[in-house]
């Protein structure tokens, strides 16, 4: 079905290509104006200038894209030697058009990306170029960014590490190239400071996505995540990793690999209880002992090393599927990851709890507009279309495509097939056909190496490398007699040129020559002179480089000549992956540009797709196989093996949507929350006077409590108020509470509360602000802002944060256990957004509760010292409950350590209970000087003067 919906909604397509050829043939119609006998460079970079003139008086970006367009494609030709296509002007426009450009692999889509990037950004709002990797990031900021600052705009890069000082300039510029998931956790981190300057970024008005699929599709299962550190024991996981070691498949647990789950049978959960010495694992009302079954299960049977992670320095470390890199930093949730470890005997780390999550898709559905470009959408175009309302365009070649695509070859085991790929090799090898050999898992490749060197080939391997040695090797993967074993998708981002790439190959030889080609790579900023040794080698390397490209260039033009005579770059995959885009950009890696090349793919009936994914067309191929006796290394190879294959792909590609819906159904609920809970943060970041809305937080606070405990339509003598007072003093801290009785309607209970809260609030405000005024005066370095207001803000903020966190924490339970509501007939997202909103609206009631119980409970004093920030302004510390939420202080305590007590004993390291303290120098001014002795003591302890404060007076 979405086959052909993608079909319907493409079919008009070609109407499309004919509108974007007349926009090309205007702009190619304006090339000559622009020429360098018509405009020399500062006349050409100072059209940005009219441009931007011409949108503040009216005229749209559509109105200046002709000859937008013509001044980038006549700026590159100038800064980089590259001059536009026709077909890259089309691949440009569809991204101006908020468009998915599918380009196959060595049409010049970095280069397209210049054509929108610098429309887009006149309007100076600032556009994101988004990568897969920081190298490229950074690859394409700086050779793309030449074309940015040729015309006169500013070119930001965001890698990962880097400072909020050093990303914030970086955000203000025109264009800024980064990675998505340091995009994303820009985000989130910017939703999660205590002031305004601290945020970074500036909005989110214009992306280009490169390689879209990948990261709108392959990695839009795993949710962005900031956490902290939990508190589970490693015990428990190593219990568990050795309770489930040694059960037996279908006796003990079923799993089921194609839909990735496993379960114990009850045979198996008795072995398990017997081992860990529980009697029910599933009394645990909590949940989490069956939640460490099941990582435990999972990490033990479904999670293999050197196939979804490998274990390097003590670490468990992800390896992508689909790229085959390490993830840094990347950790599985739920308890997953610390299952591995405990199942690999490494050192285990804290389970950490979410401090602020989004999925790719929200984060990308941010934006005002939003485009991409890769060489495989197609096949993922109704995805595209529904999620983030991306139409795919597909842009035609700049010369025609002759590569060959064998059908795929099936032999009967793994074992036949590697040996058939190295046959192929070495015949290919012994001609000087370079070959590029593609695997789904590191251990494939290696075990593919050692088969290889067996033979006497010493293949250049890629797999979870850095991405700088990747693009480096698949460079070259195109010179003469080249082997090169790799992950599907590694490379990317780099063309593979036939006779290899002259501008690697020079570096080279410059190394070689010891001449360090990148000198900027090791610089420190903060060393003046490593900075001046930096620019003095980068102009060496400058003044030297063309004589070693020429040099290079020769060597890669004559190896060219002879790779195309042996037939080209030839391709084999070894294995089909789950998603056809995959292959399809394997098989792409040949035939660039109206190249030569051949592609082939081996495939063995013992293959994870065939044998979980192949149904009963893949059962006849195997019977047949069978019937025939035909022997291991005899191949079958026909249409219909290769329909078989497609209609297994095609069934994981609709469980893979699936999967990434529900995740993105779930999401959305908490997506609508994150955006309440983000604006509200924003608007008090950005100055709102929380001092104003006071009364009415007041009112609804009180309402909702009078309401709890004098039940409406109950009679009077059955109301709480015990439990009333009781919590208005927990609320308060005063110690004399208003007189009520069940003689009083619940209006007038209201009103009585109401009047003394305010009373309360007006007397701290009053008392805050005289301290803060006192203290303005006595520090020239104190910003003349309201003190009340400030204050506010700051504790506001904190309880925001740490009941957002505990929510993040229930609602990751909630959706763990939801699942099981299916069995009982109800639909469990239904169930979700119902116990989603209940809990949402009891945060938002409990989160004014909580900032009225802090604000009203607070004890400022006067102190001449400075302190670390602690979220408070100087002199706050919070002296109400011991929690707010059970766990932790919602504002730390200023109080002095044990060492200051040493240092100086007549004060005590903290004041006793219930016995407020102000720790003054003689030379600070005393706010309490005009308060009488019997008088409340300003403080709002409820207490007289003389009591509290005065006491020692």
């Amino acid at each position: 079905m979405p086959n052909f919906i993608s079909r319907l909604l493409s079919m008009g397509a070609n109407k499309q290509l004919k509108e974007f050829q007349n926009v090309v043939d205007r702009i190619n119609e304006l090339e000559c104006s622009y020429s360098p006998d018509k405009m020399d460079d500062e006349e050409l970079s100072h059209q940005t200038v009219l441009f931007r003139e011409r949108l503040a008086n009216g005229e749209s970006l559509d109105d200046l894209l002709p000859e937008a367009f013509a001044v980038v494609r006549e700026a590159s030709r100038r800064v980089t030697g590259l001059r536009h296509f026709d077909v890259q002007l089309m691949g440009g426009i569809a991204l101006h058009r908020g468009m998915i450009a599918e380009m196959r692999t060595g049409e010049g889509k970095t280069l397209v990306s210049t054509l929108a990037g610098y429309l887009n950004a006149l309007e100076g709002k600032g556009i994101h170029i988004v990568t897969v990797n920081d190298y490229l990031a950074k690859r394409d900021s700086q050779n793309m960014g030449r074309i940015y600052k040729f015309l006169g705009m500013s070119v930001g890069l965001i890698q990962n590490g880097m400072s909020p000082a050093q990303k914030v300039p970086a955000y203000k510029a025109d264009v800024t190239y980064g990675t998505n998931s340091e995009f994303g956790f820009d985000y989130l981190r910017d939703n999660m400071v205590t002031r305004p300057e601290m945020r970074v970024q500036r909005g989110h008005h214009y992306a280009i996505v490169d390689e879209v699929d990948s990261i709108l599709i392959d990695e839009a299962r795993t949710p962005l995540i900031i956490s902290g550190a939990g508190t589970k024991s490693a015990s428990t996981y190593k219990d568990f990793a050795r309770a489930v070691r040694g059960l037996i498949p279908d006796e003990d647990f079923e799993m089921d690999e194609a839909k990735h789950t496993i379960a114990t049978t009850d045979q198996g959960l008795r072995k398990v209880e017997k081992r860990l010495g529980v009697a029910d694992l599933y009394s645990d009302e909590s949940g989490q002992l069956v939640n460490h079954l099941q990582q435990a299960l999972k990490a033990e049977y479904m999670f293999h090393r050197d196939q979804q992670y490998m274990v390097m320095d003590g670490e468990v470390k992800i390896v992508d599927e689909f790229t085959g890199r390490i993830m840094e930093g990347r950790r599985y949730s739920e308890g997953l990851h610390q299952a591995i470890e405990a199942k690999e005997g490494v050192p285990i780390r804290e389970e950490n709890q979410t401090l602020a999550t989004i999925t790719l898709q929200n984060y990308f559905r941010l934006y005002d507009k939003l485009a991409g470009m890769t060489g495989t959408a197609m096949t993922e175009d109704a995805e595209f279309r529904e999620i983030y309302n991306l139409p795919v365009q597909v842009i035609p070649t700049n010369k025609p495509v002759i590569r060959v695509d064998h059908d795929d070859l099936v032999y009967r085991t793994i074992k036949a097939k590697f040996n058939a790929v190295a046959d192929d090799v070495v015949e290919r090898h012994r001609k000087g056909q370079p070959c590029l050999v593609g695997t789904v898992s590191v251990e494939n490749s290696e075990k593919l190496r050692r088969i290889f060197e067996k033979r006497g080939i010493h293949p250049q391997v890629l797999n979870a490398k850095y991405h700088e040695r990747e693009a480096a090797i698949i460079a070259q993967a195109g010179r003469y007699g080249a082997v090169t074993i790799a992950t599907n998708m590694a490379g990317r981002g780099t063309d593979i040129m036939l006779g290899g790439n002259p501008e690697f190959l020079a570096q080279d030889m410059m190394r070689e020559d010891g001449i360090d080609p990148n000198p900027e790579a090791e610089i420190d900023l903060k060393d003046p002179r490593s900075v001046l040794q930096a620019s003095i080698e980068r102009q060496n390397v400058d003044m030297q480089m063309p004589n070693y490209l020429a040099k290079a260039k020769k060597i890669t033009d004559a190896e060219k000549e002879k790779v195309k005579a042996v037939g080209g770059l030839y391709v084999i995959g070894t294995e089909r992956h789950e998603s056809r885009r995959i292959d399809n950009q394997l098989r792409g890696r040949s035939g660039r540009q109206g190249d030569p090349g051949e592609t082939q793919f081996y495939l063995s009936l013992e293959d994870d797709l065939m044998r979980l994914f192949g149904g009963a067309r893949m059962e006849r191929i195997s019977a047949m196989m069978e019937r025939a006796d035909m022997p291991e290394d005899m191949p079958i190879q026909a249409k219909m093996v290769t329909k078989a294959v497609e209609g297994a792909q095609r069934k994981v590609e609709e469980i893979n949507f699936s999967m990434r819906k529900n995740v993105l159904d779930y999401d959305d609920v908490m997506n609508k929350q994150r955006q309440v809970i983000y604006e509200e943060r924003n608007k008090i970041l950005d100055g709102k006077d929380l001092t104003k809305h006071i009364s009415e937080v007041t009112h609804d606070t009180l309402e909702r409590k009078v309401n709890e405990y004098c039940v409406e339509g109950s009679e009077p003598a059955e109301w709480d108020l015990k439990g009333l007072n009781k919590w208005l003093a927990d609320l308060t801290g005063a110690k004399e509470l208003p007189e009520i009785s069940d003689e009083m309607s619940r209006e007038e209970i209201l009103e009585k509360f109401f009047d003394f809260v305010t009373d309360r609030y007006r007397k701290k405000a009053d008392f805050i602000r005289q301290i803060g005024t006192s203290m303005q005066k006595a520090d020239s370095d104190t910003s003349k802002t309201d003190p009340m207001n400030d204050l506010s803000m700051r504790i506001m903020l904190r309880v925001i944060d740490t009941r957002w966190m505990a929510y993040l924490q229930e609602m990751d339970y909630l959706k763990t256990g939801i699942g099981l509501r299916g069995y009982g007939q109800r639909d469990p997202l239904v169930e979700y957004k119902t116990e989603a909103y209940a809990a949402f609206t009891q945060l938002v009631n409990t989160m004014y509760e909580d900032f009225l119980r802090v604000i009203l409970r607070i004890q400022v004093v006067a102190q001449a010292q400075r302190v670390p920030d602690s979220g408070l302004p100087k002199g706050a510390r919070y002296s109400g409950p011991s929690d707010m939420d059970g766990s932790q202080h919602p504002v730390p305590r200023q109080v002095r350590s044990s060492a200051a007590a040493k240092r100086n004993p007549q004060r005590p390291a903290t004041p006793p209970q219930g016995k407020p303290h102000t720790y003054r120098k003689e030379e600070d001014p005393d706010p309490y000087a005009n308060v009488g002795r019997n008088d409340p003591c300003p403080c709002g302890s409820g207490k007289k003067f003389k009591n509290c404060h005065g006491r020692n007076r």
